[in-house]
């Protein structure tokens, strides 16, 4: 019978993991913009940690969960630093039993890294434990224990290198590097000796079994050496020393047992009779060391050796009469080296969803944010780059009527090149789509002018408001101005001031433009048969020996431009995955987010830019050699068509304009709708801002009223001379007024005749009413009611070259103020969630922290305030000719 020894757990205590996480991920790794709960993953975190901590049996079962636990402690590691965790995480020894003098030995680290390497260490506890409960008499429990020792062994090995580095202070016992070495050897020799079992149950050969008996001999020689250094001797439990060293000396014997057949087959009698004699004596030490007669089936071993020594001293005597070698003598046999550690995986569990899968540190989110406005930033100008070379080549072959010229022979009809034009422009929807395009952009320009109009009349009217109250109150008004307070909203404000009307010059040149070419888009709209009717007869001609060339330059261009649409979708599609990149090199310390990003940008744009330079200089030769074979091609011709010449030019620039007002139409109903979402942002935290602010308003004029309420009034002044009642009458006097008439008092029962007098005033004689605060004539604004239309989710603007508004926040916080719900408060109602109940802070002061809901430091919403929509249109002077929108690049 084989035992196997197996490692006992490491035990812990009961530890809150929800509370902690939850804090740490919402004050340091949530943004206002993307706000992050992962309560339900914390709380399923502390789940997996009860079912792998707390008395795992010995199953398969208890094995996943701690590889479960461990794999989701392994991801969570490296989106939070160690540094950051404040978790308490407190383990025992594995091999302390403990004394009447005290607890057991334990270590309590504030580190994933620690709660890591001890459950890695039980996931190899576990695995011996799964090994010795198998039945080794069966092929499958021998393979399966086999296969859970070599495992728990490549663990403890991978434990032995890293340990020290993770912990980074001294480990319990179990943990030291030597007594991981020792638990390794151990697995490892076991996992040998299961090997030797399995050989001797399939019978294999001699040869081949006392070699795997002699390697397993040397592995438990190393396991008996290491478990007696000074360091890790006292951990074990008594009777492991003694079992290692039978199982030792049992191995040592059955390879000696095994190579005496290999002699006995080779008539090497006297060997054979040596090494018989010298397997007794091992087996013997075996029985003697382990205090085990049985051990490994050592007593039936005994007696299989007897038989086979008799036997051959019998033969030796009769037949062979063979010398017998000295045990020293005898030839070593050799080792079988089977088995090795099992290489600790990445994962253990790769088909398990990971719990913090989205979770970035904020660092993170920051240099993913940099990256992509560098990003951005490239493609943006490669992109610009092709399509001024492009619109740049189309007016010049435009101008030279080309390639129309080359196939207009005959002076009739309409050239091919055309009705591919036609094509195109019926497929992409012809004048219809322009005009609806066109008629949207009124309503998007007007929804977006309502909803700045609102922020600004919100803030218009707390700012007059609190100026009113300011003036009425003088000193008492103690609250921070509204203008050192909306400085950020009226800086954002004037920004989108500025690109709507930026905006509204773009749709007229977008509409003029339209204009000059709709005829040209009709007739290509109304395929061949229109185009045919507008354009005149005129005089045909080949063009001479030039119109070969010049046709091979136009499917040059051809070329030139399919290339430019392959490059143009490749910059757009082209998306590192740089949010693991920075992951990485955080998690090494080495996060450098200019290198990276410069670094992997060149790898990834780097043939795409190399392409559009040589594109644009390929367009310049096709462009200088087009020009320079013109003029004789002309001259060839017979000069010029006249009148079908233009107005094979006219269609050709009509086709032009048709597809780049479509493409600029496309990015403005785009453009609109990306604004629309962030001026509901906006508009939110304006409407948010005034919330507060008359929250604020209304409990400091209850606190000023509740101050006058309690003011002591001075006396009344003393009443004049002439009403002294003491003074003497006078002459001019008025007569006393007669005294009341002396009447009974009625009987009760009788009905009233008459009203009773009135109850003279108390009061009389006192001042005037006290001052009380009066609220201005316009009150506060009312909050803006949202229109009926859901916020378009925003989005990276491709016009995007120019500074983006800061975003607004409150004193004294960073200018990242958070992205609040479309919330429009209504008066009577409970204020918006993020906003305590009680009275507000007095008067926003700048030091002060702010309201609850209002993280400092948020990392910019995408497109706003890091990126808002750029460049449709352009803030400053439009360039000539086209302002806005209408001269960036189609791609977003």
């Amino acid at each position: 019978m084989t035992e196997v020894l197996s490692v006992p757990f490491k035990k812990t205590s009961d530890v809150d993991i929800v509370k902690p996480l939850k804090t740490l991920i919402s004050s340091t790794y949530s943004t206002a913009d993307q706000p992050q709960d992962y309560s339900d993953a914390i709380s399923e975190l502390q789940k997996l940690r009860n079912v792998a901590t707390k008395n795992p049996d010995r199953s398969d079962a208890s094995l996943e969960a701690m590889q479960k636990y461990y794999d989701q402690l392994l991801a969570l590691e490296v989106k939070i630093p160690a540094s950051e965790v404040q978790i308490p995480f407190k383990w025992k020894d594995a091999f302390d039993k403990g004394s009447i003098f005290g607890g057991r030995i334990s270590l309590t680290v504030s580190s994933i890294g620690y709660e890591k390497v001890c459950v890695l260490f039980n996931i190899a506890a576990l695995s011996t434990q799964i090994a010795e409960t198998q039945n080794l008499d069966s092929e499958e429990g021998l393979q399966k224990a086999n296969k859970k020792l070599q495992s728990a062994a490549g663990i403890f090995t991978a434990l032995k290198d890293r340990v020290v580095g993770l912990i980074e202070q001294e480990p319990t016992p179990d943990l030291e590097p030597e007594c991981l070495g020792v638990l390794s050897s151990l697995c490892l020799a076991q996992a040998q000796e299961l090997v030797v079992q399995k050989a001797m149950k399939d019978s294999m050969k001699d040869n081949i079994v006392a070699k795997l008996a002699g390697h397993a001999d040397d592995l438990f020689a190393e396991v008996m050496k290491s478990m007696q250094k000074e360091s890790v001797r006292t951990l074990w439990d008594k009777d492991w020393l003694p079992i290692v060293s039978g199982k030792q000396a049992l191995y040592n014997g059955l390879s000696q047992f095994h190579q005496s057949k290999v002699c006995n087959a080779a008539k090497s009698i006297g060997e054979e009779i040596s090494r018989l004699q010298y397997c007794l004596e091992l087996f013997a030490a075996c029985q003697t060391r382990s205090g085990m007669g049985g051990l490994g089936g050592c007593s039936d071993w005994v007696k299989r050796a007897n038989r086979a020594l008799t036997d051959a001293k019998k033969d030796n005597d009769f037949i062979y009469h063979e010398r017998i070698p000295d045990v020293k003598q005898l030839t070593a046999v050799g080792r079988a080296a089977v088995v090795k550690p099992t290489v600790v995986p990445d994962k253990f569990l790769p088909n398990d969803k990971e719990l913090f899968a989205a979770l970035m540190p904020v660092h993170i989110h920051q240099a993913v944010a940099a990256y992509e406005v560098r990003k951005q930033e490239m493609v943006g100008k490669e992109l610009n780059n092709m399509k001024e070379g492009t619109n740049m080549l189309n007016e010049i072959l435009n101008s030279m009527n080309l390639p129309a010229a080359l196939e207009d022979t005959t002076g009739g009809g309409v050239p091919a090149s055309l009705k591919e034009k036609s094509a195109a422009v019926i497929e992409a929807g012809g004048v219809d789509e322009l005009e609806r395009l066109v008629r949207e952009l009124p309503d998007l320009l007007q929804r977006n002018t309502d909803l700045l109009t609102e922020a600004e009349r919100m803030l218009r009217e707390e700012s007059d408001s609190d100026t009113t109250l300011r003036a009425q109150h003088g000193a008492r008004w103690s609250r921070t101005p509204s203008d050192k307070l909306t400085g950020t909203f009226t800086a954002n404000a004037t920004k989108y001031r500025t690109i709507i009307n930026n905006a509204t010059q773009a749709d007229a040149v977008v509409k003029e433009k339209l204009s000059t070419h709709m005829q040209g888009m009709k007739a290509l709209a109304g395929g061949e048969s229109v185009m045919a009717q507008q354009l005149p007869s005129g005089a045909g001609g080949s063009g001479g020996s030039n119109t070969s060339r010049l046709k091979e330059l136009m499917e040059q261009v051809e070329t030139l431009k399919a290339e430019r649409t392959v490059i143009e979708s490749e910059l757009k599609g082209t998306n590192p995955d740089m949010k693991t990149v920075f992951l990485q090199a955080a998690a090494n310390g080495s996060l450098n987010e200019p290198v990276l990003s410069v670094q992997s940008l060149g790898r990834s744009f780097g043939p795409l830019q190399q392409q559009v330079g040589e594109s644009v200089t390929r367009q310049e030769r096709i462009i200088a050699e087009v020009q320079d074979l013109y003029q004789p091609f002309i001259q060839e011709r017979g000069g010029e068509g006249g009148a079908r010449e233009q107005a094979l030019k006219s269609i050709a620039s009509a086709y032009d304009a048709f597809m780049e007002l479509k493409g600029n139409l496309q990015e403005g109903t785009k453009f609109y709708n990306d604004l629309t979402q962030l001026l509901v942002t906006f508009q939110s935290k304006v409407s948010d801002f005034c919330f507060a602010r008359k929250t604020e308003k209304e409990e400091l004029l209850k606190d000023l009223s509740s101050s006058l309420s309690s003011m002591t009034l001075d006396p009344p002044p003393a009443a004049p001379s002439h009403h002294d009642p003491s003074r003497p009458p006078r002459k001019g006097d008025p007569p006393a007024r007669p005294p009341p008439p002396n009447v009974s008092a009625p009987d009760s029962s009788a009905p009233p005749t008459h009203q009773p007098a009135a109850a003279p005033n108390p009061y009389a004689g006192a001042p005037g009413p006290l001052p009380y605060p009066v609220a201005p004539a316009g009150g506060m604004p009312m909050p803006y009611q949202a229109p009926a239309y859901t916020p378009m989710p925003g989005g990276y603007n491709p016009y995007a070259y120019q500074a983006p508004p800061a975003q607004p926040g409150y004193p004294g916080q960073a200018p990242a103020f958070p992205q609040q719900g479309y919330y429009q408060p209504q008066y009577g109602g409970g204020p918006p969630q993020g906003y305590p109940q009680g009275a507000p802070p007095q008067g926003y002061p700048q030091g002060a922290p702010p309201p609850q809901g209002y993280p400092q430091g948020a990392p910019p919403q995408q497109g706003y305030p890091g990126a808002p929509p750029q460049g449709y249109p352009p803030q400053g002077a439009p360039p000539q000719g086209y302002p806005g929108y209408p001269q960036q690049p189609q791609w977003r």
